[in-house]
């Protein structure tokens, strides 16, 4: 390893920094004076818009983030829009959707016609068919996405909740 010697820096007018250069300190550098009639302003705080809803969404990455599903024991995740549910089977070791079903599926709905509350149990009902062909005999969390339980929500949860899928 060879050793390298350096010569030192020389500060020459052009390298130097302007605030090196001054001799006395510049008077403007400081807060303006208030005068009578001026005030400053007044600090505001505002709250953030859509907080629920944010609140929502942070909750539902938490549930995700400590209850993961796997293929013996996957997540049921509902979604429940102002006028339709969707209900999905995840399971997050592999990343893939094992069961879907939502109120707006023609075999759920039409075969006879029906509101979407009773649709919402229809699709319970299809979820533990799918569960059990899929030989699937627990479920390790719920997710709701945060959302309240409405009508179609309870419909669902009490179709499911029969076969033991869910504790209520």
């Amino acid at each position: 390893m060879a050793l390298v010697t350096v010569p030192p820096l020389q500060w020459t007018k052009a390298l130097l920094p302007k605030a090196l250069l001054r001799t006395r300190p510049n008077p403007f550098n400081y807060l303006p004076m208030l005068s009578k009639n001026s005030f400053p302003k007044p600090l505001v705080i505002q709250a953030r818009a859509n907080t629920r809803t944010e609140s929502a969404k942070i909750r539902s990455r938490r549930i995700q983030k400590k209850f993961n599903g796997s293929s013996v024991k996957p997540r049921l995740s509902v979604f429940c829009s102002a006028k339709q549910l969707y209900a999905m089977l995840v399971d997050d070791e592999n990343k893939k959707c094992l069961f879907y079903g939502s109120t707006l599926q023609k075999s759920i709905r039409d075969n006879p016609s029906c509101s979407t509350i009773e649709a919402a149990q229809r699709v319970g009902e299809e979820l533990v068919k799918a569960c059990i062909n899929l030989s699937i005999n627990e479920i390790s969390s719920y997710d709701r996405n945060g959302f309240a339980r409405g009508e179609r929500m309870e419909a669902f949860e009490i179709a499911v909740s029969r076969y033991g899928f869910l504790s209520r």
